[in-house]
């Protein structure tokens, strides 16, 4: 047990359910705020939805229906609940990482604010990666539709479509986040990245692949190469970890050494 650890001050049950409780009700709120944002944005994100099927239906029959009468604020509450989902999870994991605090050492909770702070803006710039690409992917796969053809679309199945697009990419975004944690917390080596990295190279492909339509190769490598980018960086960060460890262990064997005599 560090120093750490052994100074926190024990908490009984009733103290952690009251600060779980907390916790929760901060959350709850935050969450409830967030929402209320997304709602107030549901007109601007609806309009980025709308701009490539107004393209499209500059040269055909193009517009997106909605199934009921209900459908329209469906859809709006729909996009503010998944809002309130991405605006407040950031809250959230510092919630978590606060409310696990007391059991975590120094470098623990510095790795795990640290990933948190890499986390979010790299979800953020994967998100806006898949929003750049999803006109031209809709504008691609509606094109091999006949000249004489009308394209309808069903307001709650397109929306599926963007989501899956962007929240795939922002979670693609985040992955050399969790690599660089692991290689931190000793699971993962540097060599053993090193090693694997014709698997990576084709598990990205792939990723890319299922995530951009499949006649669309411009949108895939638009998805791959920061893809690939971001790995090589965590490649880089693990590279350079494991050596600083090597040389404190190097270090630190002569003191054990002459402790040991």
């Amino acid at each position: 047990m560090t120093a750490t650890t052994a100074d926190a001050p024990r908490l009984t049950l009733g103290q952690h359910l009251r600060d779980a409780r907390a916790g929760l009700v901060r959350s709850t709120i935050a969450f409830a705020v967030a929402v209320v944002v997304g709602y107030l944005l549901s007109d601007a994100v609806l309009d980025v939805l709308r701009a490539p099927i107004l393209e499209i239906a500059q040269t055909r029959d193009a517009s997106l229906n909605y199934d009921s009468v209900t459908g329209a604020f469906d859809l709006r509450l729909r996009i503010a609940v998944l809002a309130g989902i991405v605006l407040a999870a950031p809250w959230w994991l510092v919630e978590a990482v606060r409310y696990v605090g007391p059991g975590l050492t120094r470098r623990e909770r510095r790795a795990a604010l640290g990933t948190i702070a890499a986390a979010v803006p790299l979800f953020a710039a994967g998100c806006a990666t898949g929003l750049a690409l999803f006109p031209h992917m809709v504008e691609l796969l509606a094109g091999f539709a006949g000249e004489g053809d009308t394209t309808v679309l069903l307001a709650s199945t397109y929306v599926d479509f963007v989501l899956k697009v962007v929240v795939a990419t922002g979670v693609a975004f985040v992955l050399p986040v969790v690599i660089v944690l692991l290689n931190a917390l000793g699971v993962l080596s540097a060599a053993t990245l090193a090693r694997g990295w014709r698997v990576c190279v084709v598990a990205i492909v792939v990723f890319s692949a299922l995530a951009t339509p499949a006649a669309d190769v411009l949108s895939m490598l638009l998805v791959a190469l920061p893809m690939t980018a971001l790995w090589a960086a965590a490649l880089g960060i693990a590279w350079l970890h494991d050596r600083r460890a090597a040389r404190r262990a190097h270090a630190d064997a002569p003191d054990r050494e002459g402790a040991l005599a």
